[in-house]
């Protein structure tokens, strides 16, 4: 059996399918198919409500594949249960219901933590004076927007978190929904995470 570590990058980087990667993965062809078999609804961005913002599973695997490449299996498929119930099966960028100024990104952040997360990036020079609507746009272009979760996993999810998670089990994804502050029971989480330990054979 293969390390967990890198076999989401190494699908779609290295141009094979799963078959290598078997028995951790079986039930995809590419990254984009995993994506696909976690967040049903984003093979198409038809009838999205912003088609501006939506992204297919296609179009977003590349820049996740970046920024998930240093985690494990576990880490990965929970980032992912957590993007596709956050955004929609991402289609959107922003916070639509109850729609409050600022919060966005593939992980919806609330709009402190997107501040933080763009002065990461760019500086505090360049969100100085910036209402939260216009420092969400910073980070919502794709090479950002897909780097958020990996961003709030690393800075805000303290080590027993991270330990707890790298195995993919229940547990560890109740301690990730305890940093993120939900209830790892609710219903709809738990159905965007139940398919991503079965996409990923967890």
């Amino acid at each position: 059996m293969r390390p967990q570590q890198h076999i989401f990058p190494a699908m779609l980087l290295a141009g094979c399918g799963l078959a290598a990667a078997a028995p951790l993965v079986s039930r995809a062809s590419s990254a984009a198919d995993l994506i696909l078999a976690i967040m049903p609804t984003s093979g198409s961005c038809d009838g999205a409500q912003f088609p501006n913002e939506c992204r297919t599973a296609s179009q977003a695997s590349p820049f996740l594949i970046k920024s998930l490449s240093n985690f494990t299996v576990g880490e990965i498929a929970a980032m992912l249960a957590l993007i596709g119930l956050e955004s929609a099966d991402m289609k959107f960028k922003h916070n639509v219901s109850p729609g409050r100024p600022g919060q966005g990104t593939s992980n919806m952040m609330s709009p402190n933590f997107v501040n933080e997360y763009a002065i990461s990036i760019f500086g505090s020079s360049a969100v100085a004076g910036k209402s939260p609507d216009e420092v969400l746009a910073l980070v919502t272009p794709d090479d950002y927007n897909f780097g958020s979760a990996p961003w709030f996993y690393q800075t805000k999810c303290g080590a027993d978190v991270h330990s707890a998670l790298k195995s993919g089990s229940d547990a560890g994804w109740a301690a990730y929904m305890g940093c993120i502050g939900v209830d790892p029971a609710d219903a709809a989480r738990l159905q965007y995470w139940n398919r991503a330990k079965t996409a990923f054979g967890l």
